[in-house]
């Protein structure tokens, strides 16, 4: 085989695995609409405490069978945050979302947004109490050069 073959060959072998990703992409993205939408309609507010919060296993976490069999596989040895938190009378282990695991406080009640066994958000249950200020997250660099971008379009404009 000549040259050009091999390059041929790689180029069209590249453009096949790249057309794979854009559609595969598409159906992940479709499928995280729908249960994003899930989600949305199951979403209630309740009065919890919140125990406990670390990152376990699933299998560690103590979930029915019937949860662990609908899990992905690929979630199935993987550490997710979860919190134990006291509903009523019942102790229950639940999954947290990650931006709100940071910051989820523990030994606390509070009325947390939840949907099944996902927790979504939290107010705190104290009226003059308020939720810990987030420090400023550092920008990407893609951040950064959209900021910088846009200050020379508006130095341009005026």
């Amino acid at each position: 085989m000549d040259t050009l073959g091999i390059i041929f060959i790689v180029v069209l072998s590249v453009a096949a695995v790249l057309v794979g990703l854009y559609f595969l992409g598409r159906h992940l993205q479709k499928k995280q609409d729908e249960s994003q939408k899930m989600i949305n309609q199951n979403r209630q507010v309740v009065q919890a405490y919140v125990i406990d919060k670390k990152k376990l296993k699933m299998s560690e976490a103590n979930f029915p069978k019937a949860a662990m069999g609908q899990l992905p596989w690929y979630l199935k040895n993987r550490k997710l945050p979860m919190a134990k938190v006291k509903i009523g009378p019942q102790i229950l282990t639940m999954l947290v979302d990650g931006k709100v695991f940071k910051d989820l406080p523990t030994k606390k009640n509070l009325k947390l947004e939840v949907s099944g066994a996902y927790i979504l958000g939290y107010n705190t249950s104290k009226k003059g109490e308020k939720k810990p200020e987030q420090p400023p997250r550092k920008l990407t660099l893609r951040e950064k050069l959209q900021a910088r971008l846009d200050s020379l379009r508006k130095g341009k404009k005026k």
